[in-house]
């Protein structure tokens, strides 16, 4: 008999809002899948002047919401997708992302877009572990 699976609908105001038919992030059992995210400000869905580096920033916050909302936190995220309108941007947005993965960096991809919502210049999914997490 198979177990049960556990499937949690992760929404916080803290985070920016859904543009489209998707919710901001599913937890599965102990794995939250978190949806691609923009540098939108929460509450004017804006997103924040200043190009890719202030969009990161914003990105990475609103992707923290998210995780705080789901009982988590940076240091649990495992995997991450990097969308990047232009390559260009590459290292300072590294610059900006390595600011809030310090302690465990997690698995990354990273791509060149043709666009992205909203004309954003940047957008992140990732994928991180609710509970206890033991380094090997």
């Amino acid at each position: 008999m198979a177990a049960n699976i556990v499937r949690k609908v992760i929404q916080t105001s803290k985070g920016s809002k859904n543009i489209g038919p998707f919710s901001q992030a599913i937890q599965v059992n102990d794995t939250l899948y978190i949806s691609g995210q923009i540098g939108a400000v929460p509450e004017t869905m804006e997103l924040v002047p200043g190009g890719a580096v202030a969009e990161v920033d914003q990105v990475l916050k609103n992707i923290g919401a998210i995780l705080e909302a789901a009982g988590t936190s940076y240091d649990k995220v495992v995997k991450a997708t990097v969308l990047l309108k232009d390559m260009n941007d590459f290292t300072a947005v590294n610059e900006v992302y390595g600011k809030y993965f310090t302690n465990r960096r997690p698995a990354r991809v990273c791509y060149q877009v043709a666009a992205l919502p909203k004309g954003a210049n940047v957008e992140i999914e990732a994928v991180a572990v609710v509970g206890n997490v033991i380094d090997a």
